[in-house]
């Protein structure tokens, strides 16, 4: 049989539920459907009509897809295909069973309790990793792509029931700035209480503006709030680009010294001080080996399932730990 140019087919999925809203796009648990009862659950999130109708807010969804597409990574949410359909314009993802890392944040919070340093650092550490692969990530002709995440945030950060971390959104990987219908005005796209100084102030970031973001989550792993506060562009601007920066010190006095030096040194001003993802993620590692807790998906599964027992449904049963698994001995018996 000869092959041609192309593999013609159709592709059709059935949308279950609607998982999550936000301000751009709807997001639906949904099942491909394939030939002879084939099935496969996915996410699939659709563009809303209001931004689909606006050349620039479409290219953003159309990068997003086209992006992520081949960041395949452990720690990444993976992008499956791009369509269009009656609803509009969709990307298909993988379907993450799980929580946000700011629902697991939040619900420390409202129960008063701090989240094991342990399980905070590997989640941090395995972010850093996501970020690394993607600083990294170099085209078919091997050119670096320069790419930056610029929404690095507890909302962009996925725990699976069985454990795994990983980083969605990578929308706003190419843009700072973009005109919202909503508002009928320009705005700064991300999270203004994790933007670095350099991204607040509309500049031109590198790799390093994700380093300080994830040096404001890592602090808020630990501290059960966000160290900055402001809204408003103005506000936040005195407040993280003019004001010195905060004495995590002072403000995290119970955290070990370790983990306080690691924060200090992602939210520095200065870019050329911040250390690389790879840098930073291995700090965390080597910080959790130090503690004798070093880290694992089945830890933070364990930790999941107490947390969350009613929601709480892992796609495999718990692995027992390798050193609770009985080794039949079959070393040769004397005599």
């Amino acid at each position: 049989m000869s092959l041609g140019p192309d593999l013609r087919t159709e592709t059709r999925f059935r949308l279950l539920r609607e998982v999550a809203r936000g301000g751009m796009a709807t997001v639906y648990e949904a099942e491909q459907l394939g030939a002879a009862g084939f099935s496969k659950r996915m996410a699939v999130k659709i563009i809303h009509d209001r931004f689909a109708e606006h050349p620039e807010w479409l290219q953003l969804f159309i990068d997003e897809a086209k992006l992520s597409a081949n960041l395949v990574h452990g720690n990444i949410v993976q992008i499956y295909f791009f369509g269009n359909s009656d609803r509009g314009p969709f990307i298909a993802m993988e379907m993450i069973k799980g929580i946000t890392l700011r629902t697991l944040i939040n619900t420390h919070r409202k129960r008063k309790e701090p989240l094991p340093a342990d399980i905070a650092a590997y989640c941090a550490s395995r972010i850093c990793r996501a970020l690394d692969f993607a600083h990294h990530y170099v085209d078919d002709d091997g050119e670096r792509m320069e790419i930056v995440h610029r929404d690095v945030s507890p909302g962009n950060v996925m725990l699976t029931w069985d454990g795994h971390v990983k980083l969605a959104d990578f929308g706003i990987a190419k843009a700072r700035t973009m005109f919202d219908p909503a508002k009928d005005k320009t705005v700064l796209l991300g999270k203004k209480h994790y933007m670095a100084p350099e991204q607040l102030l509309g500049k031109p970031v590198d790799a390093r503006a994700d380093i300080f973001s994830m040096g404001v989550v890592l602090f808020e792993l630990f501290a059960l709030k966000t160290l900055f506060t402001e809204n408003e562009t103005l506000a936040a601007i005195e407040e993280v680009v003019i004001s010195p920066t905060p004495d995590v010190r002072s403000l995290l006095p119970l955290v070990d010294t370790g983990i306080r030096g690691i924060i200090s040194g992602a939210i520095s001003k200065e870019p050329e001080q911040r250390p690389s993802a790879a840098k930073l993620g291995l700090s965390l590692d080597r910080w959790n080996m130090a503690q004798g807790t070093p880290g694992s998906p089945e830890r933070l599964q364990q930790h999941l399932a107490a947390l969350f027992p009613e929601s709480y449904a892992p796609p495999t049963r718990p692995t027992r730990a390798i050193a609770a698994v009985d080794i039949p001995d079959t070393k040769p018996r004397q005599g």
